[in-house]
């Protein structure tokens, strides 16, 4: 879902635009996750895995001063769990996948409005998608982090929506 959103502010094509890392840190998309998962009676744990099998991710895009989007991976199977998680005790015994996506896109949609807070200037949030995540347009727009929840691996990254600037 592509979404403009005009902040009055005006760029020349000299401007720099800037990347995530001028902005925030991977240590504040820790704190934000981390603070996340703890609404869930959950831990997080810093640690880099490989996401493997059959893949899903949950995203929010960001538009403002950066613009960029939240992205959270996993593995479907987690991502089931992680939904019966979020829903608790009202969670139906079979999750069906509009449940799944349902969640799995709520928890994509707290962070991202963390990060948005974390970020200055005024921002607008889109709706969250699931599926198969954005692909990094600009690593060096890029803030990744890798954690286990119960021994699963995840990765939250927060990602830029543009190309990187050609050198001129």
């Amino acid at each position: 879902m592509s979404m403009t959103f005009d902040t009055g502010e005006r760029r020349r094509s000299t401007d720099v635009r800037p990347v995530i890392s001028e902005l925030i840190d991977e240590a504040t998309v820790f704190s934000i996750a981390e603070e996340a998962w703890s609404a869930l009676d959950e831990v997080l744990v810093p640690q880099r895995a490989e996401l493997s099998g059959d893949l899903i991710s949950s995203w929010v895009e960001i538009v403002g001063p950066w613009t960029g989007s939240v992205v959270v991976s996993t593995a479907r199977d987690t991502a089931a769990e992680l939904a019966r998680g979020f829903m608790g005790p009202f969670a139906p015994d079979e999750l069906g996948d509009s449940d799944v996506a349902d969640a799995f896109g709520e928890i994509a949609n707290v962070v991202a409005g963390s990060v948005k807070a974390a970020l200055p200037g005024p921002s607008a949030i889109s709706l969250p998608e699931v599926g198969e995540g954005p692909a990094v347009r600009n690593p060096a727009d890029q803030l990744r982090i890798d954690v286990l929840w119960r021994g699963r691996p995840l990765s939250i990254s927060v990602q830029g929506a543009l190309p990187a600037l050609s050198a001129q």
